[in-house]
């Protein structure tokens, strides 16, 4: 069964090099370009993960997060956070039960193995949160 990602972020070039690297590790890749069209993705198409950006128009990856964990359908979604910003998140990782919090820029062959790792395990490193 092919595993679904779910890539949430307002940059498409960013999306769109993390979807090519996830495309070819064998992900069926569902691209959202801020948080209110991930949350209508999530509810629709049950990806099996979410990397999502913590900044972004509309909805925002924290309030997006924060959708998920309190609606019990989907609360268990793993999630890994991308960011550009340096200011901590470590309130919100644990509040929210955020996998990782990946710095942009990224490199996307990291980006497709920490995914993979979570797909298949449930966690990153044998841990929930980093």
């Amino acid at each position: 069964m092919t595993k679904r990602v779910l890539l949430c972020d307002d940059e498409i070039h960013i999306l769109r090099a993390a979807e090519f690297k996830l495309k070819r590790d064998g992900f069926e890749v569902i691209c959202a370009e801020n948080g209110e069209v991930a949350w209508e993705a999530i509810l629709e198409q049950k990806p099996h993960v979410l990397v999502t950006d913590c900044q972004m128009p509309k909805l925002d990856g924290i309030g997006l997060v924060d959708r998920i964990r309190n609606h019990p359908e989907v609360a268990d979604l793993p999630v890994l956070m991308l960011t550009a910003k340096s200011y901590e998140l470590a309130e919100e990782v644990q509040r929210l039960d955020i996998i990782a919090v990946i710095a942009k820029p990224f490199s996307p062959r990291e980006l497709a193995n920490k995914v993979a790792e979570v797909v298949e395990t449930g966690t990153l490193n044998g841990s929930k949160t980093l």
